[in-house]
């Protein structure tokens, strides 16, 4: 399945809290319509003159990436802009301000060349810099080991991103190593091409084996650390996840979810809205018994399987994408990690036995 969609994702990049990794891709859209009189000018130079953040360099991968079209039409960097048109542009989110400090740091590399890196990120680990976290994040890490990614040669933030996970979700992140592989990878996300799989361990047993679910997904309005679902479509954005049931356990159930959208928290906020928060996800009220008894030795178990894995039981296990370079299929899987197995391993035993 896929991924994000739609206009400048402003509010998708505020930081939740002092914690929370926001989530989602990151894109900078614009709309510019040519005045009445513009006078015939090559694209890469209109843009260059509109753009003055973007390098020439950087506005010609976006048009090879057909990241900008014109009057809804990919086309070349010598297209001359006539009076009337319209240019819509997505391009990696520029770097914010602020320095990243480069940080030694393992990282669990599953993949790499001279275009894109693959990164299984653990539960725990900060994504990119924000406020009540600068040091200590994967960013962080990628500068110390990686010294010429794009958008971080002088230590900006964001250095190679083109998506990112929540700070308590396992998983598999992609990296861009040079500016054409972060415009390539972008444009897949931002075109719903690039598979994700995710695998989640949800309160109850949905009635229906599989399905989808459709409805906005937004800030709350009561609550700004958390993302509520709008299904009239009166606030929020679009967002669609196909979920599957994989196994279940009487109480709780393994699920597969595949996004059609990539929206903060969009997992987590469908889940919830039908009925089944993620097992341990503290923020959408998955850490307490929701299905089952609630006393004697099931409230034993279930507070045991809780400390087990102290965090939201979500983790990106798969990805699959179109080498920026080389137009190859590539396709990756991460095991999932030892809290999530053990976690499952509980509720099987439980599943088998009973109390």
């Amino acid at each position: 399945m896929q991924q994000e969609d739609e206009d400048l994702f402003t509010d998708d990049l505020l930081p939740l809290d002092d914690e929370q990794d926001p989530g989602d891709e990151l894109y900078e859209h614009h709309r510019i319509q040519a005045d009445k009189r513009q006078e015939l000018l090559r694209l890469d130079k209109f843009l260059m003159n509109r753009l003055p953040n973007a390098s020439r360099t950087k506005i010609q991968n976006a048009i090879r990436a057909e990241a900008v079209q014109v009057n809804e039409r990919p086309v070349k960097s010598n297209y001359r802009v006539k009076p009337g048109d319209v240019i819509t542009i997505t391009l990696p989110e520029p770097p914010r301000e602020g320095k990243v400090v480069p940080e030694p740091m393992e990282l669990d590399i599953r993949y790499e060349d001279d275009s894109l890196l693959l990164v299984n990120k653990p539960a725990g680990l900060v994504v990119h810099p924000a406020y009540g976290n600068w040091q200590g994040t994967l960013v962080n890490g990628l500068a110390y080991h990686f010294q010429h990614l794009p958008t971080g040669r002088n230590g900006e933030i964001r250095p190679g991103l083109v998506h990112r996970i929540d700070k308590d979700t396992s998983g598999l992140l992609v990296i861009g190593k040079t500016e054409w592989a972060m415009t390539h990878l972008s444009q897949q996300f931002f075109h719903h091409t690039i598979e994700r799989t995710y695998l989640a361990l949800v309160w109850g047993v949905p009635k229906e084996e599989q399905g989808t679910i459709t409805g906005h997904i937004g800030r709350s309005l009561k609550d700004r650390k958390v993302q509520a679902v709008y299904p009239d479509g009166s606030y929020g954005k679009h967002a669609v996840t196909h979920y599957k049931v994989l196994q279940s356990f009487r109480h709780v159930a393994l699920v597969q979810c595949n996004l059609e959208t990539g929206r903060t928290h969009q997992i987590r906020a469908h889940m919830k809205h039908i009925g089944h928060p993620l097992f341990s996800d503290v923020t959408y009220g998955g850490d307490k018994i929701l299905y089952g008894q609630r006393t004697g030795a099931y409230k034993d178990f279930v507070e045991k399987v809780l400390a087990v894995i102290p965090r939201q039981a979500l983790h990106a296990k798969s990805l699959g994408f179109v080498h920026p370079v080389t137009g190859e299929t590539l396709h990756f899987e991460a095991e999932l990690p030892a809290d999530f197995e053990a976690a499952l391993l509980k509720w099987a035993a439980y599943a088998e036995q009973g109390y």
